[in-house]
């Protein structure tokens, strides 16, 4: 597969550099609603596409981390499942807690992509290397981020941006007919 069409030669060379990807959870992991149960009970759903999205980036060496202004249980269950250990939950500072993550693992920002849709996450995205986000984000963010998928959040969006990391390190084609 061939270089898409969004992937300026600039983007390539940013996307190849990328050893973390951090992501928000709420619009980007799900589609940004939360359903309560009759007894309280918070439910997400999420995308079983993202998560293989996740697993195809893991296995080429780049880490992948939660950040989520919000606390869930699952969020951490569904983390523990894709083998993402950097799960950062009730921060409202993204941007600070993508740098604190980056100090952690000794990486610069440059080095990182962060993916959101909302205006908490606009500090993140600017900060980082590579600033993602989804078809249905905010405007503000759309504007700043450096790329955006064509799905929307918790539809696929977060595997597209996999596989956007996978094609600009030469990987994905590789990785893809390791399915045959």
């Amino acid at each position: 597969m061939g270089m898409r069409d969004d992937m300026s030669e600039d983007m390539s060379e940013k996307a190849a550099a990328i050893r973390l990807l951090a992501l928000d959870v709420d619009g980007v992991l799900t589609d940004g609603r939360i359903y309560y149960g009759n007894n309280g009970e918070e439910l997400k759903a999420f995308n079983i596409k993202d998560g293989l999205g996740i697993k195809l980036v893991q296995k080429v060496g780049i880490e992948v981390a939660i950040i989520t202004g919000r606390n869930s249980h699952i969020v951490a269950r569904r983390a523990a499942e894709l083998g993402i250990g950097e799960v950062v939950q009730g921060r409202e500072d993204k941007r600070e807690a993508l740098a604190e993550l980056c100090r952690a693992k000794g990486l610069q920002l440059s080095e990182c992509a962060y993916m959101g849709d909302d205006l908490p996450d606009l500090g993140a995205i600017v900060a980082a290397g590579l600033g993602l986000t989804v078809a249905d984000a905010c405007e503000r963010v759309a504007a700043a981020a450096n790329w955006r998928s064509h799905l929307g959040g918790g539809c696929g969006a977060v595997r597209e941006a996999c596989e956007f990391l996978l094609e600009a390190r030469g990987q994905r084609d590789t990785l893809e007919s390791g399915f045959l």
